[in-house]
């Protein structure tokens, strides 16, 4: 398998849809897919299948398709899923809390390990088996509970202050959902995901539609 550095973000950002559709099409009791089947399931064009994952190697058989099972194992590898990533949550409301149920997670090689709040009266409950801890003993929780990626559902007016403190104990990334632009050095690999933007850009399309 070839260690490309330099493979666009666009291919890593595809890569995430194939290991989800080879997990769904394994489910199905498929053993070998071709590009063209497994393009037509993601809307990507079974050229762009093969440019994609020539970026890391060689895959597939001429003639035949690709190995389910295989291909899963080698983008696992290429993603790093095949490692355990432990994430904290922090901020215990109805998405921090959705996020800590939600179990596709820990199917793909991430443990919700810790989860961390302000308010008084969420500290010692427990939601799917893990205690909420105080949000004043974060650095140490960090440490304690070995977390690599810090998940950001607070208010976006300390979403800053956050990720500052997350930075500071240790955490390489950062999955960021307050509506806030997050300042992080360099290094630190963060992914912001802003939920309004993507309804407002369906309310656009829907609004064009309604005036035609």
């Amino acid at each position: 398998m070839k260690n490309n550095a330099e493979v666009s973000k666009a291919t890593v950002d595809r890569l995430p849809l194939y290991f989800r559709t080879l997990r769904q099409v394994q489910s199905e009791g498929i053993d070998i897919i071709s590009s063209e089947e497994l393009g037509r399931r993601i809307g990507v064009t079974p050229e762009q299948i093969r440019k994609d994952l020539a970026s890391f190697g060689e895959f597939g058989k001429k003639g035949v398709g690709y190995f389910v099972r295989e291909l899963i194992r080698n983008i696992s590898e290429i993603l790093g899923l095949h490692r355990n990533w432990n994430i904290a949550i922090i901020g215990v409301g109805h998405l921090g809390w959705a996020l800590a149920n939600y179990r596709s997670l820990n199917s793909i090689g991430f443990t919700v390990a810790a989860l961390l709040d302000a308010d008084s009266a969420k500290i010692g409950q427990r939601v799917n088996g893990i205690e909420v801890s105080d949000m004043s003993d974060l650095e140490q929780v960090i440490k304690d509970q070995d977390i690599h990626i810090g998940v950001i559902t607070v208010p976006a007016n300390v979403a800053q202050q956050t990720a500052e403190r997350l930075v500071a104990a240790g955490v390489r990334g950062i999955w960021n959902f307050a509506p806030v632009v997050l300042k992080v050095p360099d290094d630190i690999r963060l992914v912001s995901e802003d939920l309004s933007v993507g309804l407002s850009s369906i309310s656009y399309y829907l609004s064009r539609v309604a005036r035609e």
